[in-house]
């Protein structure tokens, strides 16, 4: 649930931001562009984290090989597309990239709502985590479209 708050509040801070006369932020595609680079630091950034790795690790469906390299991999292009998200010329090609990941990444929701795998691991339910990756879809294809 904190990527979501995350996403919310820095959406609507980028916006009042911009309302003020922060020229980047001026309209909402970039406030929500700001709102998702948020979201995706801190997602990212929890995929090395060493606790939330492991749980990160866990989720990983056992179709996928090495699934701490995935995890690895997964984490940094959270990362770079976050980056992304912040530059104006890449935005758009950075939101269609993640929005790519985001249906990537669903199996592995899917497969840690199925049980709790390992202490750290995430465990929403799969009807509001599937309600979750809509909004974060949503929101990337709607950054993708406005940027």
């Amino acid at each position: 649930m904190a990527p979501f708050v995350v996403l919310v509040v820095v959406t609507l801070l980028a916006r009042t931001a911009g309302a003020a006369g922060a020229t980047p932020l001026a309209d909402w595609p970039a406030a929500l562009a700001a709102g998702l680079a948020a979201m995706f630091v801190l997602t990212g950034v929890a995929h090395f984290t060493p606790r939330r790795r492991a749980g990160l690790v866990a989720i990983v469906p056992p179709a996928v090989p090495r699934p701490a390299l995935a995890v690895t991999v997964t984490g940094a292009l959270e990362l770079a597309g976050a980056v992304g998200l912040l530059v104006p010329a890449s935005r758009p090609l950075a939101a269609v990239c993640l929005a790519v990941l985001l249906v990537a990444l669903y199996p592995a929701n899917v497969h840690a709502a199925a049980a709790r795998r390992a202490p750290d691991a995430p465990h929403t339910p799969l009807g509001r985590r599937t309600a979750l990756q809509l909004v974060y879809l949503a929101a990337a294809v709607a950054v993708a479209l406005g940027a």
